[in-house]
């Protein structure tokens, strides 16, 4: 098993910057690429971003694309968001992810591991 652990989550206001990370553990060795998602209330998990296991690929939701950016640190096992000029809407909890697969998908059901999520709140 995998276990995925955020933190990095809290209060921001509009157009300020947050960076989330995600900690990896376990059997680590069966996962590739790495997402996050989101969700807000009343809303379904959406996709933000996710990167290739070897940093070099990395993709992005239109929403967040030019402001958010995804990272990954294989030696720690930890991937990162670096969250830029925040607006109300990026307001959501948002899930690391992994796939024990090579191949990039924005797709929830496609990710094997998930981790407990992290609150982020933009005020305006």
């Amino acid at each position: 098993q995998v276990q995925l652990v955020e933190s990095g989550g809290g209060l921001a206001q509009a157009g300020d910057s947050l960076r989330l990370s995600c900690a990896a553990s376990g059997r680590t060795v069966s996962i590739y690429t790495m997402g996050w998602f989101r969700q807000a209330p009343g809303n379904e998990r959406e996709f933000v971003a996710s990167i290739s296991w070897s940093g070099a690929n990395t993709y992005y939701a239109d929403s967040v694309k030019g402001r958010f950016a995804i990272s990954r640190d294989n030696a720690k096992i930890t991937v990162y968001l670096q969250m830029n000029s925040l607006k109300p809407e990026d307001t959501a909890v948002y899930y690391c992810a992994a796939r024990r697969s090579l191949t990039y998908s924005y797709t929830s059901h496609e990710y094997d591991y998930w981790g407990q999520g992290t609150q982020v709140t933009v005020s305006s």
